[in-house]
């Protein structure tokens, strides 16, 4: 049997679109214009949201006639939200990008101005990247960092850096107007770029996961030796890394 043929499917499928015609820029429906926005009758959206209002998913607005959402569905998000382990959720990510590139692929996030590697998987190559479960970062040296910098206020970014950048490796960006430029190209194309910046020989690509607002909340990342992860590759595994990073945030309630 078909979804569309299970008895009640189509009353729950709208009265889902109901629900989701409420965001930021539209918190608040009137009847009318709600059941025009969903293709439905005004009968039909009536006795769907007054379904709704009696479980608290909807409610009336100040004026007593137009609708927002209701309490259960603040408390619905946040049983939701608390569910969504942010370790637990990535892993499947993780291991799918340790399987695609057989580098290995680390989830970090921003720890007291360092950045901390929560969970890592090693990939599948017999020279491959040493274990650093646990382990902290720089954050101008590791691509990790550079890509959460670049999604922090400036005066965020002025606070968690040290007065002078020190040199990690030869190729550590280590001037602060340097840094920005970076930042910014790290903005245009969705993903960082650590090449040697952290280790000589290492390249390390990463991407932002984000959370049901928009927020960048961890880094995803990609790390191997040069001689595989080679500037003619960067483009591939960088839009591999993003699209990981991406599939993690909409599962954490992220709408791109």
């Amino acid at each position: 049997m078909g979804a569309d043929t299970v008895p009640g499917t189509q009353a729950v499928q709208r009265a889902i679109t109901l629900l989701k015609a409420f965001d930021d820029e539209r918190p608040t429906w009137g009847l009318s214009e709600l059941a025009r926005w969903a293709g439905l009758n005004k009968t039909t959206a009536y006795r769907l949201l007054t379904a709704l209002e009696r479980e608290g998913m909807i409610d009336r607005a100040p004026d007593g006639e137009r609708y927002v959402l209701g309490p259960e569905i603040v408390a619905l998000g946040g049983r939701a939200l608390r569910a969504n382990n942010l370790r637990a959720v990535a892993r499947p990510e993780l291991e799918r990008l340790a399987m695609e590139t057989r580098e290995t692929a680390s989830l970090e996030i921003l720890s007291s101005g360092e950045m901390l590697v929560i969970d890592e998987i090693a990939g599948g190559y017999l020279m491959g990247g040493v274990p650093n479960l646990g382990g902290r970062w720089p954050l101008h040296a590791s691509s990790t960092g550079m890509l959460t910098l670049a999604y922090l206020p400036e005066e965020t970014v002025a606070a968690l850096l040290p007065q002078t950048l020190p040199s990690v490796t030869p190729a550590t960006i280590t001037s602060r107007a340097e840094l920005r430029a970076e930042l910014a190209r790290v903005r245009a194309r969705g993903y960082s770029i650590g090449d040697e910046t952290l280790e000589v020989g290492l390249v390390a690509i990463a991407a932002p996961i984000r959370d049901h607002d928009g927020h960048v909340l961890a880094a995803l990342s990609i790390a191997g030796p040069k001689l595989r992860v080679t500037a003619e590759c960067v483009p591939l595994v960088g839009e591999q890394v993003r699209a990981a990073a991406g599939r993690v945030s909409v599962r954490l309630g992220y709408h791109p």
